[in-house]
């Protein structure tokens, strides 16, 4: 159930096994839930432990420990199982006791301060503005807002930053294909460039820099276009403002809001590249070879060593991106979050490696293991049976814009977050539009507007009764004692569950987790409600009821908003 009951039950265990055995500690105590319901409510197999240590039967002790109980309100008994476990079984009042926590806290139930306002830095989506925005960095998008809404939950001082890969040869790609648009080059056309893109949305920035557009606002510098088609620069500047704004826009649509955006650009004009080049070389992991800057990745655990600087005099993709993590350090964040696409992982070691390598000769005294990774694997896009692999706009993908014009924004948020980041995942676009428990995100938001009509309903028939109750506590006082069913127990269970799974769903970066327990939640709402009337004529069950349903409808509009998702009040 909640925190406060599972704290009591470990404080009158301890309290046992300093009877029993007083020179053991009591972090020998743990507190499992069974798998079946007539084994209690807590299984703790401590006296299997103890009996281990004292060379002594395991049931005998249990048997001591139970006796050695003190009373207690919430427990209602104590029996020895199996080899010697413990099972623990609640009084009913204890589980009434939840509905109580969750209406008097309300949106603030399930949040916790353990985080002490540690500053966090979460770096998520991250796209080169080299096109719109695909489902894989929606993916990542609603990934890396629910993991950064997550850890604020536990009192993180979370930071959400954006960082524009605005530098290298896919930049260069970008301008070289708008302006083979501005000079009237389609793809596949001589003069077209070897790698360049193909998308509509080429077309539409070079038919704004031909008009002599501006484009960029807010945060973005603006950029007028000089409708040369030979300003190469001018064209570069525009195309990425362009796409800036475009990627902005969707992010916007979708709900996901930055509070930090990160050129890479500035790594190379503030001059951090070739400070962090230089402090690699300091540290002595590095040598030249066939005209190359190496680094001695092979001494963090590497397969193999990495070129730094090639013989041309660029540097290779790891580089920047060592240079970018020795700005997170020295902004004071000492735990750094990247959610990426699977594709990066062959670069988690290269980064760190380079990072211990910078810090050696700096001081700067950054840990191993540092920076964290979330890896995503990319989504599969089915509709009608059939993959979906292309939008007209982008050409080659489908477009996050798509996706949440076809299905709208709940639908996408929560189906992306629905799945373990580092497993396959296909978005089945007709199975989101479908009004079934079969599609989750709609079986949750149901859940919520069905307590929402069952209240609407109350307060027309009973009005002297609802009368002054609006807000969540507002029902914190009405007698809870005739929730005993076996179904309102199941109910009161999940409720009191939902501090322990936001606090797993934090500890892992899996907002999944907080997906399944809100599926669960609303089966067992649903289960209930088509089951049971609510609005019975005995006054005190029905307000018990109305007070639990409540409780109910709080636990869904606080977990949904942590995936940014609506919890609508009528469907």
């Amino acid at each position: 159930m909640s925190s406060e009951i599972k704290s009591h039950l470990t404080e009158i265990l301890a309290h046992a096994l300093s009877k029993v055995a007083p020179r053991q500690p009591a972090s020998l105590i743990t507190l499992e839930r069974p798998k079946h319901a007539q084994h209690g409510d807590y299984s703790c197999p401590v006296a299997m432990q103890l009996a281990r240590l004292l060379r002594r039967n395991p049931r005998e002790v249990a048997g001591e420990l139970v006796a050695a109980l003190p009373p207690s309100e919430w427990l209602a008994q104590a029996e020895i199982a199996g080899a010697g476990f413990i099972n623990l079984r609640l009084h009913a009042s204890a589980k009434q006791a939840v509905v109580r926590s969750v209406l008097a806290a309300g949106s603030a139930y399930g949040r916790s301060g353990g985080g002490n306002g540690q500053p966090v830095l979460v770096e998520f989506v991250s796209a080169n503005p080299t096109g719109p925005l695909h489902v894989g960095h929606g993916r990542q998008a609603a990934l890396g807002d629910a993991i950064s809404a997550l850890l604020a939950s536990r009192g993180y001082g979370v930071v959400r930053e954006f960082y524009y890969n605005d530098a290298g040869a896919q930049i260069d790609s970008l301008a070289l294909s708008v302006q083979a648009r501005i000079r009237g080059i389609e793809p596949e056309s001589p003069g077209w460039p070897e790698d360049g893109y193909r998308g509509d949305y080429i077309r539409e920035i070079a038919a704004d820099y031909l008009a002599g557009k501006t484009v960029g606002a807010g945060r973005v510098p603006s950029i007028t276009a000089t409708r040369d088609p030979d300003d190469l620069d001018t064209i570069r500047r525009f195309a990425v403002a362009f796409l800036r704004c475009e990627q902005d826009a969707d992010l916007e649509s979708f709900g996901v809001r930055f509070d930090n955006y990160y050129l890479e650009s500035s790594l190379y004009s503030e001059g951090r590249v070739a400070r962090a080049v230089q402090a690699m070389v300091a540290a002595g992991k590095s040598y030249e070879r066939e005209g190359a800057l190496w680094l001695k990745t092979t001494d963090y655990g590497d397969d193999k060593d990495r070129v730094m600087r090639k013989s041309d005099g660029s540097y290779t993709y790891f580089v920047p991106d060592v240079a970018y993590h020795v700005t997170k350090w020295e902004r004071g964040f000492r735990r750094a979050i990247n959610v990426q696409g699977s594709d990066h992982h062959s670069t988690i070691t290269r980064v760190r490696a380079g990072l211990q390598a910078a810090s050696a000769a700096s001081g700067l005294n950054i840990v191993p293991g540092y920076p964290d990774y979330v890896l995503h694997k990319m989504v599969t896009v089915m509709k009608s049976g059939e993959e979906v692999r292309i939008s007209k706009r982008a050409g080659s993908y489908v477009t996050l814009r798509d996706l949440i014009d076809d299905v709208g924004r709940d639908a996408t948020r929560f189906f992306l977050v629905s799945r373990k980041a580092d497993s396959e995942f296909t978005f089945d676009v007709d199975l989101a539009k479908s009004q079934s428990e079969e599609n989750p995100v709609y079986y949750i938001q149901y859940a919520h507007a069905r307590v929402c009509s069952v209240l609407e309903q109350w307060r027309a028939q009973c009005p002297d009764e609802a009368r002054g109750r609006d807000a969540d506590a507002d029902f914190a006082a009405i007698d809870l004692s005739p929730l005993t069913g076996v179904r309102e127990q199941a109910l009161l269970q999940r409720l009191g569950e939902f501090p322990e799974a936001l606090d797993a769903a934090a500890r892992e970066l899996a907002p999944h987790q907080v997906a399944f327990h809100l599926r669960e939640l609303a089966g067992e709402f649903h289960t209930y409600y088509n089951a049971e009337r609510v609005l019975v004529p005995e006054i005190p069950l029905r307000l018990a009821r109305i007070a639990l349903i409540v409780a109910v409808r709080r636990v869904l509009a606080n977990g949904l908003a942590l995936l940014g998702v609506g919890a609508p009040q009528k469907m």
